[in-house]
């Protein structure tokens, strides 16, 4: 009996403490269940560090590591073509392609075209194969200033802004409203009035755009609207009608005087007038989302 009763009591005495009932029983009366417990603090975890951004494009912004990476790539071609830019102009240039790469990709996203994550991997997949290889498309980033995650977003940047190029582009019908036009260019307007004079006293036209230019007879061929650099010049081709000829017109390269050879309401343009007309609508596109745009420029 009395070898069970201490074993007993040792295996009671164990489980009080065990549970950390001594201390309570021996100090002061337990609390009432209903008592609030005491607060516990977390603290709270640490702030991420921002990515320094060399410029804003309504939000978006473009990391001054791949800006500066950019710069360089940018000064390295213009070196390999034999030609000298100083750092500050290298970054306005940058600065531009960015900014219109980011709108035109903003474009495509809200005309509901978004580079997604596999259609992304495919691109670099794609990529990888035409370089040799995982390793060799990787060796290329790091030699030309990338990291894997500057690089994906380039390429999705790129592919997005593309794709609303091309929609944009494409948007240019093939025909056109077109003049023939043929000019008179001189160098000082005494002789420009005098050109003019004849014209009115019954002189040939194509015999004095002979005179002013033997090369060419000063035929500029068949041009749409938005095709001629000079904006007068334009006015007055497609205010003319067929067989008149214009005032003397001063611009920055002389005096002209413009004669229309023929009309035609919906010709088809010309590669080269095609493709003007392509750049001048992009380049129109991007001035009109500039306006609206809120950009920002962090790098120096």
């Amino acid at each position: 009996m009395t070898r069970r009763s201490n074993s007993s009591l040792r295996i009671f005495w164990t489980l009080l403490l065990a549970l950390g009932l001594t201390a309570c029983a021996s100090t002061s009366a337990p609390e009432p269940a209903s008592s609030t417990p005491e607060p516990t603090f977390t603290p709270a975890p640490p702030t991420p560090t921002l990515e320094p951004m060399a410029l804003s494009v309504n939000g978006e912004g473009i990391p001054l590591a791949e800006f500066n990476a950019e710069v360089q790539r940018y000064i390295t071609a213009q070196t390999a073509l034999g030609k000298t830019v100083d750092p500050q102009t290298a970054a306005q240039a940058v600065a531009e392609d960015f900014i219109a790469q980011v709108l035109l990709a903003q474009g495509a996203r809200a005309n509901g075209f978004s580079l997604d994550d596999a259609g992304l991997q495919a691109r670099v997949d794609a990529l990888a194969a035409q370089a040799g290889g995982a390793e060799a498309l990787s060796a290329w980033q790091q030699a030309h200033g990338y990291s894997d995650q500057s690089f994906r977003s380039a390429l999705k940047r790129a592919a997005e802004a593309a794709w609303m190029r091309d929609k944009i582009v494409t948007s240019i019908s093939s025909t056109a409203e077109q003049v023939h036009v043929q000019q008179i260019l001189l160098y000082n307007r005494e002789t420009a009035e005098n050109f003019l004079l004849q014209l009115n006293g019954g002189a040939n036209f194509d015999e004095l755009a002979l005179r002013a230019d033997p090369l060419t007879r000063g035929d500029l061929g068949w041009v749409p609207r938005g095709y001629l650099l000079d904006p007068q010049i334009e006015e007055a081709v497609f205010r003319l009608e067929a067989g008149q000829y214009s005032e003397v017109i001063e611009t920055p390269v002389g005096f002209h005087i413009v004669k229309v050879l023929e009309r035609d309401p919906n010709r088809p343009l010309s590669p080269d007038a095609y493709l003007a007309l392509q750049e001048r609508t992009l380049k129109r596109w991007l001035e009109e989302q500039k306006q609206f745009a809120k950009i920002e420029i962090f790098a120096p």
